[in-house]
């Protein structure tokens, strides 16, 4: 006899399960761990981190859905909440598992820029950065504080802005810098245009955050500006 847990999922009823779906979501299951994650498709890993969080639910279904309206697997535990709200059938706990799988991400690159210099590690901290950020549709300016070796004191977001623009106040910078005894710090934005390319306002404030910074013996290594699988390192392009 079915019982209200075998038909009911966050209150409500729920859909009969496709035939065969369990033997569908071992054979997944078995590739995975006999392959590998590059063994799924973007919608069957999807289907399978559903799964954890609505394991009564047709996830393939959802998982379908999520990429036809995401594009990728990366995109999809990168979207807003409201975007995965839109989604039917995901529900809170859907939507909770995609971020959960965000919020793993990021914390394993991040892991791996801990404890390290960062500029002997540029590698991984663009990975880091690009995971953190690549997929933010409005303007998020970032700064980390390095101690005298180069190691990563802490990484803070200082300001949120538009799809185009965000306020960056060097002072502040510089008072934080200070706060948290930090000897060098690098400037970080990104452009949800995708296209990284520094604007002038980019260029002017990164000389006005050089020269606040250096009045107090303060090192500015680089102002990073993430786009869409590209960066630019204003350093690099001889901006700094």
């Amino acid at each position: 006899m079915a019982t209200p847990a075998d038909l009911f999922d966050e209150g409500a009823v729920r859909p009969a399960k496709p035939p065969g779906a369990e033997g569908h979501r071992a054979r997944m299951r078995a590739r995975l761990l006999s392959a590998g994650a590059d063994a799924l498709a973007d919608h069957e890993l999807l289907e399978m981190v559903l799964h954890t969080a609505l394991p009564r639910r047709d996830t393939k279904a959802i998982a379908k859905a999520l990429l036809a309206q995401c594009g990728s697997f990366a995109a999809a535990i990168a979207a807003p909440l409201s975007d995965l709200r839109a989604v039917e059938g995901l529900g809170e706990a859907g939507a909770a598992a995609l971020k959960t799988v965000q919020a793993a991400a990021l914390r394993l690159a991040r892991t791996e820029i801990v404890n390290r210099p960062l500029l002997d590690n540029w590698g991984r901290l663009m990975d880091y950065l690009t995971a953190t950020l690549a997929r933010e549709r409005v303007e998020q300016f970032r700064v980390l504080f390095l101690d005298t070796r180069n190691h990563l004191l802490a990484d803070e977001v200082q300001s949120r802005g538009t799809v185009n623009h965000t306020p960056v106040y060097p002072r502040e910078v510089v008072k934080r810098a200070l706060e948290l005894h930090a000897a060098a710090v690098i400037l970080v934005h990104n452009h949800p245009s995708g296209d990284p390319t520094p604007s002038r306002d980019d260029i002017e404030m990164t000389a006005e955050t050089r020269k606040a910074a250096e009045a107090l013996s303060i090192v500015l290594h680089d102002h990073l500006i993430i786009g869409n699988g590209k960066w630019v390192s204003l350093r690099r392009e001889n901006l700094l």
